[in-house]
């Protein structure tokens, strides 16, 4: 017997973020007759028309933007009335037996008013930062603690995010489950060395360090510039590309300026998948150097695997669940990222040690992170047919 599903989650493409894409990835493999997806609508309409017709399940734009998330604030309280109302109609549209929610916070706050109201079950997504943060306010931790209560489940992104989530007192009723991100082994591939690629990104004859993600803080492209100096001396063709947009774009793009290192950093946006994969493909190594920032963790780092999916060695910072996307020692390493002195003498042994093969690294990947071993184990959690999947 088939179940009906409705994801609530403002984080979904064209909106640029792991989660996001977890989500699409996720979702897009299960029955499409079976799956709604209710998701921002955003000024970005071109985008969007192309990325809901990637997708067979049916997708329903609403507006899910709000400057305030708790109740004491009437912004609050009328977004979440607002919500309420438009989730209640399209559970009951689509005859949906259960809601996921993307985030706890606002997402499944909603959820959880509407179990209040009718009874409709619902289960959220947990990234670690998200429960990090409202702890830091009694009211947030006291909406998550409600919407955790009443959860059927909680899916978390890592064990990390899970133990984050168990030692903030959240998951009292032993609910949380670890589903990784994973990647699409059909379309991150190993490629062989392409000249024409790297003369066309001026990447020829460099050693090509990769970052992609969200330019903001925690994500440790600020600190990798600073240091970039020190590791010259020892890596002189090094090329940092950055590819990402992001609130901290501006800072980044002037401490280059004022570093002098406008022919060592490139800032690469709004690439293409084709070309994203290529540059994961063609770059010598992949790094995520992200740290935490005040609440604001990498709950796991979905680009990691998609770069060791491309036959990569990945480095990452000491933060959050990014450990467990690689096999410590073996496809990657973990570095401090959380100052700039220092970094630059753990990054140089690393990069000037020869890589292994590009299958040594894949194998991780298939051997842990595929979308066909997480969909089945997502299916069998949330009490899905075992053979309806794509």
């Amino acid at each position: 017997m088939s179940k009906r599903i409705l994801l609530f989650t403002e984080n979904f493409p064209p909106i640029e973020g792991g989660s996001g894409r977890w989500f699409w990835e996720l979702y897009r493999r299960l029955p499409a007759k079976d799956i709604v997806i209710v998701t921002s609508d955003i000024n970005a309409t071109v985008d969007m028309k192309r990325v809901d017709e990637s997708i067979d399940a049916t997708v329903v734009r609403i507006p899910l933007k709000s400057a305030e998330w708790g109740f004491k604030s009437l912004q609050g309280l009328k977004f979440y009335f607002q919500a309420l109302l438009k989730l209640k109609k399209l559970v009951k549209k689509y005859n949906i037996d259960e809601v996921h929610c993307g985030r706890v916070i606002h997402e499944g706050v909603t959820a959880w008013l509407l179990n209040c109201l009718t009874g409709t079950r619902y289960r959220c997504f947990i990234h670690g930062e998200d429960v990090e943060t409202a702890a830091t306010s009694r009211e947030q931790s006291l909406m998550v603690k409600q919407v955790c209560k009443r959860a059927t489940s909680l899916i978390c992104n890592s064990e990390n995010s899970k133990g984050l989530t168990q030692r903030l007192g959240f998951d009292e009723g032993q609910k949380c489950i670890v589903l990784h991100p994973g990647a699409d082994v059909d379309r991150f591939v190993i490629s062989e060395p392409d000249a024409s690629f790297r003369q066309k990104m001026g990447w020829q004859d460099r050693f090509v360090l990769l970052t992609v993600g969200r330019l903001q803080q925690r994500k440790g492209q600020d600190f990798l510039i600073q240091a970039l100096p020190d590791m010259l001396r020892s890596v002189p063709n090094a090329l940092y590309v950055v590819v990402g947009s992001g609130e901290c774009d501006t800072q980044l793009q002037q401490s280059v300026l004022d570093l002098g290192l406008e022919d060592k950093v490139q800032f690469l946006s709004d690439l293409d998948d084709r070309t994203l994969i290529a540059c994961y493909q063609q770059c010598d190594y992949f790094i995520l150097p992200n740290r935490t920032i005040g609440n604001d963790i990498e709950g796991f780092g979905m680009v990691l695997v998609e770069a060791q999916a491309c036959g990569k060695p990945v480095i990452a910072g000491d933060s959050g669940g990014t450990a467990e996307t690689m096999n410590i020692g073996v496809t990657g390493h973990i570095v401090d990222c959380s100052k700039v002195d220092g970094l630059a003498e753990q990054l140089v042994p690393i990069l000037t040690k020869p890589a292994q093969s590009a299958e040594h690294y894949r194998q991780h990947v298939l051997d842990n992170f595929t979308w066909q071993s997480h969909l089945e184990k997502f299916k069998k959690h949330v009490a899905l047919p075992q053979d309806t999947g794509k």
